[in-house]
């Protein structure tokens, strides 16, 4: 996805395997569908096949009505899947609040409910498409700041958990996809005003 001539190729690449990591968790929503985490975990990978869909999508220069298309599905795929986010927080939330780094004042409680708001309103800005660019920034920065303050230190306190590595990976990948909304809307300022 680094060079012009195979970003195409690389993003369907991604896309397809991405969304097979998606479609694993749909047997585990299947029996039990009302397990948030299930749902949370499936649009978290679908968050990277929306990501994956809008470079997809942008770089074809050839016939750009049908490529614009695609890109813009999976605008709104991501926006959905911010949906998500906000939900897997807000029906977790005292779990949510554990990964706070204590020390950060006022309180764990308090960054569990402000980031929660913080992405209903990035959904809200990015579906309805008011002020979007800046929600996509500010939903970047705030995915950022959960790699650096708390996935980041995570396997260093506790290098033999597998949870904290997948976390930092999964983390990264969604910040990733953040980021190539934000580069979309760039590009696109129509729907982001």
């Amino acid at each position: 996805m680094q060079w012009t001539r195979t970003a195409r190729a690389g993003a369907l690449a991604l896309a397809v395997l991405y969304l097979a990591f998606a479609l694993l968790w749909v047997p585990y929503i299947v029996a039990e569908p009302l397990v948030y985490d299930r749902w949370g975990n499936f649009f978290e990978q679908f968050s990277l096949v929306s990501g994956a869909l809008i470079v997809y999508g942008s770089v074809n220069r050839s016939d750009p009505e049908p490529s614009t298309k695609i890109a813009q599905v999976g605008y709104i795929c991501f926006g959905i899947c911010v949906i998500s986010f906000t939900l897997e927080q807000l029906f977790y939330l005292s779990g949510t609040a554990a990964f706070v780094p204590k020390w950060i004042p006022p309180s764990q409680m308090f960054w569990a409910i402000a980031t929660t708001i913080a992405f209903a309103l990035a959904a809200i800005a990015l579906l309805s498409g008011r002020s979007a660019l800046l929600a996509s920034r500010l939903l970047t920065a705030m995915i950022i700041g959960f790699q650096l303050l708390v996935w980041l230190p995570a396997p260093f306190a506790d290098p033999h958990k597998l949870f904290n590595w997948a976390g930092n990976t999964q983390n990264l990948a969604i910040t990733g996809a953040a980021w190539i909304v934000t580069d979309f809307l760039t590009q696109n300022r129509s729907i982001s005003s």
